[in-house]
């Protein structure tokens, strides 16, 4: 939402079938229809974007970006050209810096205004020669971008992608990078930054987390946002909601780009429901919204904008005039039924025609349902799971198992609906995912069928299946070895999680707490012999695999620490890494922390290597623990700690 202050953005960069001239000016005419207005052009099919950077573009080439961003401009849509130096250039160079800007120069003179410089997904190590000329990666970048938008004039729009684009990047954490620092202070106050959230794809992004950036950017940043990106998994769409964003962000953003599904038309939902969310705190007063919505986010409802977005994608899918569809050879389209003869009447006791019964509102929700979003499903995709999942632990299931069949039926019904709807164009995008879903419903409808008898299916569960049975390929044989494989379901039932036993510390548990100090050879107070209540120990099947201790007079163990006349506790937890559920740790550490307030202590720290990234990631997702500088320490040791 750039209106050149406020930026609303369609990034066009993944890995796949670049889309058509027609299709790409089809998207000018509906961000220009729901108020967007920028797209950011790199697509990686683009070579001369990208690996091939230096080379000019020809005059075919040259050509086809001029009508594109001719046509960006008819539709008040700002064209944003973007390149990608960072693979091979030497910073400090000045022939690789000259032969940047005579790229951009080129592009200019094709009517492009707005220009962005990517620095994303790269090696960070610097060449000898700019090891001696720049005395950080940070610094490289910085003087080479400022350099390019004082040459092009200061353009009104001017992004920079960092390398440390996410949270998850950032070391030791946002406001102590280095390098995130270094591009706030040197980078020109004209250039905007991008940022993807907490991580690469970001389930939710916060106030706090942007305003904490923004502090350390000195500017607002624009958010490049992965949530509906699919080019990293090619059996996955997804057609949900643009969600988990409070509409209180867009006053503290300079702006917002989508990063798209591979596929032109599925993208309908993805840029509709954006379109809905800039718009909706400048749309009068409050509106409820559904219980349902997490966020109870007063100006905007997922739910709401999703049906919005389904509705109007209905009647494209309906409408025979095909929006920026690709031209089809003559082999591709469909074939045609001859009507010359007198058309067919079944006779009696015959099987009677089929009829082709017209896509639905109900079958569009059911899609975006089963291609929902990275980290869920929707209601009847997680409806289907559990009902699968129960039937395949009891015995008395007749009734739930044709509840089952009956959502397995209208996903078959969609299919036949969707392959039927007058709109070639949107099936082409849609049919491979549509077909694979409906073969795995299949699968588990047969599976359930065969509960309800003695003898299995042979189709289903013989030695020698059909290829549809055994699904993935390579990758999916590589996944189905590797040890975490099904870690990151969305839909985790039976729970992965060991059962636990949390009890208080004894006397009796010091070896077995030094001895898993001395394995895990941490950093910290591992031998410490705990306060009164201040002491717990985790154990599983195998015995004792994890502790949390504290001392709420920390003096006695760590005069040297500066921190202890704000927080005068210390904190030491340890788990074994066979404990892969973080939830003990966080009921440990906050039990632990209760009885440290109850003792009179204003605050705890704990003690941690740099290199320990599993308890600095616990820490930091906990929310209350901040890294401290404090001096007295090695290099290697931080401290973080929380105020009581």
């Amino acid at each position: 939402f750039v209106d050149k202050s406020k930026i609303s953005l369609m990034i066009h960069r993944f890995y796949g079938r670049p889309w058509t001239m027609e299709q790409r000016t089809e998207l000018f005419k509906r961000e220009q229809k729901w108020g967007l207005n920028t797209y950011l052009y790199a697509p990686k099919d683009d070579y001369k974007h990208r690996m091939y950077w230096r080379d000019l573009y020809a005059a075919e080439e040259a050509e086809q970006l001029m009508s594109l961003i001719s046509a960006a401009k008819q539709h008040d849509v700002e064209f944003v050209y973007a390149i990608s130096p960072g693979l091979d250039i030497t910073f400090s160079n000045p022939k690789e810096v000259a032969a940047l800007k005579r790229k951009l120069d080129q592009v200019k003179e094709f009517g492009c205004r707005s220009f962005s410089l990517l620095f994303d997904d790269i090696e960070t190590e610097m060449c000898p020669a700019d090891k001696q000329a720049f005395s950080s990666f940070a610094h490289a970048q910085v003087a080479i971008t400022n350099e390019v938008y004082m040459h092009l004039g200061e353009p009104e729009v001017f992004l920079f992608c960092p390398t440390d684009y996410c949270a998850a990047f950032c070391t030791p954490s946002v406001t102590q990078s280095s390098y995130l620092n270094t591009v706030g202070e040197k980078l020109l106050p004209g250039i905007d930054v991008l940022w993807t959230g907490p991580k690469v794809v970001s389930h939710k992004i916060s106030v706090e987390s942007i305003e904490e950036v923004s502090s350390v950017l000195k500017r607002a940043p624009v958010i490049w946002d992965n949530i509906h990106a699919n080019d990293y998994d090619p059996q996955r769409l997804f057609l949900g909601p643009y969600k988990d964003r409070p509409t209180d962000l867009i006053p503290k953003l300079k702006g917002v780009l989508t990063n798209p599904n591979c596929e032109f038309y599925p993208n309908f939902v993805a840029i509709h429901t954006l379109a809905t969310w800039c718009k909706a705190p400048a749309e009068g007063a409050p509106r409820d919204v559904e219980m349902g919505d997490e966020e109870q986010d007063p100006c905007y409802s997922p739910q709401k904008a999703l049906n919005l977005a389904l509705t109007d994608w209905l009647e494209e899918f309906m409408s025979t005039d095909q929006p920026g569809g690709r031209k089809e050879s003559s082999e591709e389209e469909p074939m045609q039924t001859d009507m010359g003869e007198s058309p067919y009447i079944p006779g009696a006791g015959e099987n009677p025609l089929y009829t082709a019964e017209p896509l639905t509102l109900d079958d569009l929700k059911l899609l975006s349902d089963l291609f929902y979003l990275p980290y869920e499903h929707g209601t009847t995709a997680r409806a289907m799971l559990q009902e699968l999942d129960w039937l395949k632990n009891q015995t008395e299931w007749c009734s739930r198992a044709q509840q089952f069949d009956n959502m397995c039926e209208a996903v078959v019904q969609m299919f036949n609906r969707l392959s039927n709807a007058p709109n070639r164009s949107i099936l082409y995008d849609l049919y491979n995912y549509i077909c694979d879903i409906k073969s795995g419903v299949g699968l588990a409808r047969a599976y359930v069928k065969t509960l309800g008898h003695s003898q299995p299916s042979a189709q289903l569960l013989n030695d020698d299946p059909e290829p549809w049975g055994f699904r993935g390929g390579l990758s999916g044989e590589f996944q189905r070895m590797l040890p975490g494989h099904g870690n990151r379901d969305l839909f985790r039932h039976p729970p992965m999680t060991a059962v636990y036993c949390i009890r208080p510390y004894c006397p009796e548990d010091k070896p077995e707490v030094e001895r898993i100090f001395r394995e895990m050879q941490k950093a910290g107070e591992g031998e410490i012999s705990p306060s009164p209540l201040c002491g717990l120990i985790l154990e599983d099947d195998l015995g004792l695999c994890g502790y949390a201790l504290a001392l709420t007079d920390a003096k006695p163990a760590a005069a040297k620490i500066q921190v202890i006349q704000k927080f005068p506790s210390v904190i030491a937890l340890e788990m074994l890494p066979r404990v892969t559920d973080p939830s003990p740790a966080k009921r440990m550490i906050g039990q632990l922390l209760s009885s440290i307030r109850s003792s009179g202590s204003r605050g705890a720290f704990c003690e941690l290597r740099q290199s320990n990234r599993r308890m600095l990631d616990f820490y930091s997702k906990l929310g209350s623990f901040k890294l401290v500088q404090t001096d007295g320490l090695p290099q290697d040791i931080l401290v973080m700690a929380t105020s009581l």
